[in-house]
């Protein structure tokens, strides 16, 4: 190598040395994360709920208590307890009245649904306390609301909602919660991305939604979490956290959250009303398969195959066959059931929808009337019904919905679906899901007959100075028996 060239070489050599050497501002080579921006903006917005309540326990018990004889000589335990309980979760605040002062906070139903019987309380950033009540509660997405009222001085932030119909696998998320909230952890960001959208058919027990069409994340969800915000970049709530997966009980970078779309409509009608009504068609949707695919002469795996249509519902009217593949619900494509299923119960009953569907390899297109759900047509008009005497027992038709349910079946008698606690019910052989035939030889086939005829053999009871009544009853092994109630 000749000397120019190795000068060239060692000037450059220095100036590499001098900039490696050189001190660089921080500021110029990192900058906050927007992240904090989002928090900051709505961190606050971030509630901590409490929710006591009461379980009830069930009291072994000595089957020679259900013979009166034993019974005179030997008093009973009651057959149930109440112990407290509490749970904690979390929730957001989303609207604010000024006027009223009243702070509407969204949640999961299965953090607060215990507080119908319980205390709610909501914890602030602040750390102020208010007394919650439940503006409605719908299991079958987990949604829920509730809603405080603030003192004057009390300083309020909302979070705004956001887009999830848009959400794209890959986008930013962050989720604020409070995690093991017995232990202080309130108000924890965590941060990650979606990392799919449209889970569904997630087993979480018995408590499992009806309607999923999960986000999931892998930004850390815990246990306490649930109820918080699933936030995009800009700072919006797209999504309710509300469950995970786990094979310790604590993160594993899966987590789930309802999207704030499905959430929205929920919400409304919970405010609206306390309840959601839902639309119904009246058929059994089949997922469609790559055999199915084939064997229909189908484009691709998407669409829903119709495997059974009910008697007299929208569907029947509107001339849909079993064996219809539906491909389009209101002008939307439908790519499978669960998005199906959504599709037509967040629909307006008594709209007309256009059902795009292929039939003997030809497409068609049908318009459907939505009815109301049959189960809310039921709970609305069929509620089950208390005893007008202080017995303790609540009872529901034996053709009810509630009773069909349970698998309960008959042509006579009322189903007790409730037992109070220390009531004279709850002193006796009765339990729930026994069928009541008679009070006193008086037949009862109706709550209100039931409520009629309980008010008179209690009248007449107290007229002959006895202290029970005779119930002719069938218990849950289909057995008639006679037992007695006693009022002390």
């Amino acid at each position: 190598m000749n000397r120019p060239k190795q000068l060239l070489l060692l000037l450059i050599l220095i100036s590499l040395t001098a900039c490696a050497n050189a001190k660089i501002p921080l500021s110029s080579v990192s900058e906050k994360s927007p992240v904090v921006e989002v928090v900051k903006n709505v961190r606050d917005a971030v509630v901590q709920i409490q929710v006591e309540s009461k379980v009830t326990i069930q009291n072994l018990r000595n089957p020679f208590f259900d013979d009166e004889f034993f019974r005179y000589f030997f008093p009973q335990q009651p057959r149930q307890q109440q112990r407290p309980v509490t749970s904690m979760g979390s929730g957001f605040i989303y609207e604010f009245n000024e006027s009223t002062r009243e702070a509407f906070i969204m949640t999961n139903n299965h953090v607060v649904e215990k507080g119908k019987d319980g205390t709610i309380t909501v914890t602030l950033a602040d750390k102020a306390t208010y007394t919650a009540s439940i503006v409605g509660l719908d299991p079958k997405t987990d949604v829920a609301v509730i809603k405080i009222t603030v003192k004057e001085s009390e300083k309020v932030t909302i979070i705004p909602l956001g887009d999830s119909s848009t959400l794209e696998i890959g986008e930013w998320a962050i989720a604020i919660g409070n995690p093991f909230g017995d232990i202080g952890l309130d108000r924890t960001v965590t941060f990650g991305v979606v990392s799919a959208i449209g889970r569904a058919n997630l087993n979480f027990g018995n408590n499992s939604p009806d309607y999923q069409d999960y986000i999931q994340t892998d930004a850390a969800i815990n246990p306490g979490n649930s109820g918080g915000p699933l936030l995009n970049i800009k700072g919006e709530a797209i999504g309710i956290n509300s469950a995970i997966t786990s094979t310790s009980g604590g993160n594993i970078g899966i987590g789930f959250a309802i999207p704030i779309n499905l959430a929205k409509k929920v919400v409304d009608d919970l405010v609206a009303s306390g309840k959601v009504m839902r639309a119904f068609i009246g058929i059994l949707p089949q997922e469609i398969t790559p055999d199915l695919v084939e064997s229909f002469n189908l484009k691709e795996v998407a669409g829903v195959l119709v495997s059974n249509v009910e008697k007299d519902s929208p569907a029947e009217k509107a001339g849909i066959k079993i064996g219809d593949v539906i491909l389009e619900f209101g002008n939307e494509k439908v790519p499978n059931v669960p998005k199906f299923r959504i599709a037509v119960a967040t629909a307006k009953i008594g709209t007309e929808v256009p059902i795009k569907l292929i039939r003997d390899n030809e497409e068609l297109t049908v318009k459907v009337v939505l009815d109301t759900f049959p189960e809310d047509r039921v709970a609305s008009s069929e509620s089950p019904e208390k005893s007008a005497v202080a017995t303790g027992i609540t009872v529901d038709a034996i053709d009810s919905q509630n009773s069909r349910r349970a698998g309960i079946t008959g042509d006579k008698g009322v189903v007790v679906t409730n037992i109070e606690p220390n009531s004279p019910a709850a002193n006796s052989a009765l339990d729930i899901g026994f069928v009541i035939l008679s009070i006193e030889e008086t037949e009862v086939n109706s709550p209100a007959e039931f409520n009629t005829v309980l008010a008179e053999a209690k009248k007449k009871m107290d007229a002959d100075g006895r202290k029970v009544l005779r119930f002719y009853v069938i218990d849950k092994n289909k057995i008639p028996r006679y037992l007695v109630i006693r009022f002390e």
